[in-house]
């Protein structure tokens, strides 16, 4: 008895249509004097795929499957084809030097559908990582919310092909990008890593996935950061660079060994997230008004303090972007320069190669400059610069790591500052948090009762000024639910909390007497200046944020 076995049958007639039309191809190819190629046992190379896009290939039927600098291997069906006679020139003003072969039309498709696996991006010799702007584009078109970024990951693991590891670097990197992420974290656990996003100051979880995948990944990042690939047991920093639409966006690469393996977090610098006018930081307009008369002084120092991450060089940007005209001359002093300012001279400090923020301000002083920008004050040396140049005709803008305006005073005469030379360079220095803000579109509404009642009442009754008052209802606070608008997170985007404390003759008398944070609070409070407790409770009841996010970032019990 014979069985017929359709299925093999369907096979051989495949082949046997495939050998036709391959030996077609090759009369043709005789027939027109051109050389002919089967391109189905032939290595593409994907990177020549970038010298014509898929649909100009696809409309003008020619494919470019090899490329070496400007020699480049075409395959045509037809070499009488009018679309790929006007490709093949085009080519050639741009500088390609073209070898046409002619090929079958199963050859062609097989080179067209490796588009698919061409990654969005290639590395430059400076170690950048070029991302097409057309590419990356439409990636952050598809990426609105967390889901999405999770899916779009989900896909390309499901693909079993080297490419996908370039992919989904990229889609974690555009997804961060596009729902404006400051950091990237990659976390091995027992089982599998994890990814998070860290949006508007807080961790949020993204996916888990495989171990595998993580190893080539991690290998993938080493590479672009320029990070040694065999060193495991150690910490390493590197970093690497996107430019995307005009930008360059840096990003900062961080790796920590851990028991599960290397822990990486990546940190997104992008120029557009720091680039936020003075009006719009949220600064209380009495305060604003304060800063707006202290920075247009000749001299001075004004300094700006919080935790890593808590906005300090935003604010600084801002208050040269409110200065500048193009009769000052303006230098900052930067470890990396975050965001380039038309007309500012900016100067990035190498501390490898010995060029500190203490060496670039004694550089940047012989460059006759009126305002200068120091990234952070961090040593004597630097602080005993920036001091002498605020006492010589400067503007001095700069942060310190202290976690109040009042730990300012303190700090520099730990780090060596005479204190009658603190109270005639320091004119004001500022204290900053960022909170997050209500998504408008679906937080709710709620009375303001109980222990959060009595908080609040607690942090207003210490408001001495009253006019900050005025206006101001106590009877209800809002909460955050959720909705497509802000990724179900109930908030979206961040606003800054401010104190600040002047250099008047209260303050100027205590700093001589070497105080404590105490002290200068004391001295302070006839200033009527806003603490941070109190600016960020106003914003409760004006609906900006919630009580929880502001305890979270402030802790107004402690403050109390």
């Amino acid at each position: 008895m014979v069985i017929f076995d359709e299925d093999r049958q369907n096979e051989r007639v495949k082949i046997l249509r495939q050998k036709e039309e391959e030996e077609l191809a090759s009369t043709l190819a005789a027939h027109h004097g051109v050389p002919y190629l089967d391109l189905s046992a032939h290595p593409i190379n994907l990177d020549a795929l970038r010298v014509i896009k898929e649909a100009e290939a696809k409309a003008a039927e020619i494919a470019v499957f090899n490329a070496t600098d400007k020699k480049i291997d075409v395959a045509v069906l037809s070499p009488k084809n009018e679309k790929s006679i006007a490709a093949i020139e085009d080519l050639k003003h741009r500088g390609f030097i073209p070898e046409i072969f002619m090929v079958s039309h199963q050859s062609l498709n097989k080179v067209w559908e490796r588009y698919k696996d061409l990654s969005y991006s290639f590395e430059t010799k400076s170690g950048a990582l070029d991302i097409s702007n057309d590419e990356i584009m439409e990636v952050t078109k598809q990426v609105h919310s967390l889901e999405d970024i999770k899916k779009m990951i989900e896909n390309v693991l499901s693909l079993k092909r080297a490419y996908r590891i370039s992919k989904i670097l990229e889609i974690i990197l555009a997804g961060a990008i596009s729902l404006k992420a400051s950091d990237i974290h990659l976390e091995p656990e027992d089982a599998d890593l994890r990814l998070r996003y860290r949006l508007d100051g807080v961790l949020t979880d993204i996916l888990h996935f495989d171990t595998e995948t993580f190893e080539l990944l991690l290998s993938r990042i080493k590479l672009i950061s320029e990070l040694k690939l065999n060193v495991k047991e150690k910490a390493q920093d590197g970093r690497f660079s996107i430019k995307l639409a005009g930008s360059e966006i840096e990003i900062r690469t961080s790796l920590l060994p851990g028991p599960n393996g290397e822990s990486v977090v990546m940190r997104v610098l992008n120029p557009n997230a720091i680039s936020v006018e003075l009006e719009k930081l949220g600064i209380h307009p009495k305060l604003y008004e304060i800063l707006n008369h202290e920075i247009k002084k000749p001299n001075g120092m004004i300094l700006t303090t919080g935790p890593t991450g808590s906005g300090k060089t935003t604010t600084l940007y801002a208050f040269l972007k409110k200065i500048y005209t193009p009769d000052i001359k303006v230098i900052t002093i930067e470890n990396p320069i975050e965001y380039h300012l038309q007309g500012i001279v900016q100067t990035q400090t190498d501390p490898d190669k010995g060029y500190t923020f203490a060496e670039g301000l004694r550089s940047a002083l012989r460059q006759d400059p009126d305002v200068i920008m120091v990234g952070e004050i961090r040593d004597n040396e630097t602080a005993a610069t920036a001091v002498n140049a605020a006492l010589t005709g400067h503007l001095v803008l700069s942060t310190l790591h202290t976690n109040n305006a009042a730990g300012t005073f303190p700090r520099l005469l730990d780090l060596g500052i005479n204190p009658k030379v603190v109270s005639s360079a320091l004119s004001i220095s500022i204290a900053q948090r960022l909170i997050r803000t209500l998504c408008q579109e679906c937080r709710k509404e709620i009375p303001l009762e109980g222990t959060d009642k009595e908080k609040v009442e607690k942090v207003l009754a210490g408001i001495t000024d009253q006019s900050y008052l005025e206006g101001v209802q106590r009877e209800r606070v809002w909460m955050p639910v959720g909705c497509e608008k802000c990724n179900n997170l109930g908030y979206k985007g961040r606003l800054g909390v401010y104190e600040a404390i002047l250099v008047d003759n209260e303050i100027e008398k205590v700093v001589i007497e070497n105080p404590s944070e105490r002290d200068i609070r004391e001295a302070s409070k006839k200033q009527g200046l806003l603490t941070l407790a109190q600016d960020g409770v106003l914003k409760v009841l004006n609906g900006q944020t919630t009580i929880e996010e502001l305890d979270r970032v402030v802790d107004i019990s402690s403050s109390l």
